[in-house]
């Protein structure tokens, strides 16, 4: 089950509170078809690189995401996995 309209308002949400120079969204959704405590949201990978994460620890850095993306976890998203990244660790 493809989501590209919660792709698309990740995408957004993302750009707009973390002003990425790098993002990808990958919907995982379809591998967990059938999830039963998911509720028919879905399941997204994502890979940002942002100059907002210098400074802060992984925590920190998910903290933010998530405060990014708190209007979809109550309708779309059920499970996110991220890999948070600044400019010079993109590179590395």
């Amino acid at each position: 089950m493809s989501r590209p309209a919660t792709t698309a308002q990740i995408q957004a949400l993302l750009e707009q509170h973390l002003q990425p120079s790098h993002l990808e969204v990958h919907d995982d959704s379809a591998a967990h078809a059938g999830h039963a405590s998911a509720g028919g949201k879905g399941h997204f990978r994502l890979r940002i690189v942002s100059q907002r994460f210098a400074g802060l620890g992984p925590l920190q850095r998910h903290r933010l995401v998530n405060q990014a993306l708190a209007p979809l976890f109550e309708t779309e998203l059920h499970a996110v996995a991220m890999q948070t990244l600044t400019p010079e660790e993109f590179t590395k």
